[in-house]
């Protein structure tokens, strides 16, 4: 397991370098250049200044989160060939820095969809929650401004400029089934793979969160089965997922220990974090700790370990604690706390086998 911390630059984050490379274990960065438009290619003078800066702190670029995908190429349109030609040159580009794992994901006009980013818990931290009622015959736009006007940070997947025609995307997706949004991935998977294995990058796609439609929008990366399709679509070992438990865990269908003994050798990139759930549908994000939440992150580091995992992990989010200012759902300290309790399960079980 090798262990690290997403940032997101020093113009938009209120974690440091310095402070990722203080956590035990972290060897690296899971890093994107934000302020590259959806479908341009990203270029070397930018690459190589994130480079620069990790290499102060001997923390490393082999995971990049994320090389979003275009709406053309998800609504399957004839300009797709530009973005698709864009997204080879970016994989490209990253390889020279030493890149090997790209995530990304294939959901529609969103990327996460929450309802509040502050909800306040027991303990009195707040975190990330998703209300089921209040997407229920609702206008989409406002959730659109609720979350995209954040007053302190641009959020990943909701920036503004990307959301300025969602009116005209809604209605364009009007006319693409489930079925569609598969074919049109497999097309993107067919031109990206050879691409990704020419240049020794792994493919690794980040299921829908929630896993299931919204505001009626065809959403396939959703369950193990699904997982087991991409898988096939394109059969190749660079075609890989990246396997968030609380975005799939929301789904009481979904059992993640099983999902990960089934795609161990295909699982690029681990996003391992906690949630509970409701009977109403609603959620919250919790601490990493098993007992606070409804997933058993005992049960999925173990499975992890038994299939002696040794791709990249992250904590993925955490809770805003002790008065932290900090953008929603990436703070410092829960987050490291997270890997001291995902590191403390992974010796435990070394230990046990040795």
């Amino acid at each position: 397991m090798k262990m690290v911390f997403r940032w997101f630059g020093n113009e938009n984050d209120t974690v440091s370098l310095k402070d990722i490379k203080q956590i035990p274990g972290v060897e690296g960065i899971v890093w994107a250049l934000h302020d590259i438009p959806v479908g341009e290619v990203w270029p070397m003078d930018k690459i190589n200044g994130i480079k620069k800066l990790a290499t102060q702190y001997n923390l490393h670029l082999d995971v990049v989160e994320s090389v979003n995908v275009h709406e053309d190429i998800k609504l399957g349109l004839p300009t797709r060939e530009k973005y698709i030609n864009n997204y080879k040159k970016t994989i490209e580009n990253l390889s020279k820095v030493g890149v090997k794992v790209i995530c990304y994901n294939f959901m529609p006009v969103f990327d996460w969809i929450r309802t509040d980013l502050n909800k306040e818990l027991e303990d009195g931290s707040t975190a990330l929650f998703y209300e089921k009622s209040m997407l229920e015959n609702r206008d989409p736009n406002d959730l659109v401004k609720k979350i995209a006007d954040n007053p302190n940070f641009t959020m990943p997947g909701w920036e503004p400029d990307r959301l300025n025609s969602i009116t005209e995307l809604f209605q364009a997706y009007n006319q693409v089934s489930v079925a569609d949004l598969w074919g049109n991935l497999k097309y993107f998977l067919q031109e990206i793979i050879p691409c990704a294995e020419e240049h020794n990058i792994k493919m690794a796609i980040h299921p829908d969160d929630p896993p299931w439609s919204v505001f009626g929008l065809p959403r396939i990366i959703t369950s193990q089965e699904n997982i087991r399709r991409l898988l096939h679509l394109v059969d190749n070992p660079y075609n890989c997922v990246t396997l968030c438990s609380g975005a799939l865990g929301v789904d009481p269908n979904n059992n993640i220990p099983s999902m990960i003994n089934e795609f161990s050798d295909r699982i690029a990139f681990a996003h391992i974090r906690n949630i509970k759930m409701y009977e109403n549908g609603d959620f919250i994000e919790t601490s990493h700790r098993s007992h606070d939440g409804s997933l058993n992150i005992n049960a999925i580091v173990k499975a992890y370990h038994d299939n002696n995992f040794v791709g990249y992990t992250r904590p993925d989010h955490g809770r805003h604690i002790w008065d932290e200012t900090c953008r929603p759902g990436y703070g410092l300290y829960d987050r490291a706390l997270g890997i001291m309790y995902l590191w403390g399960i992974w010796d435990t079980l070394k230990l046990l086998k040795e």
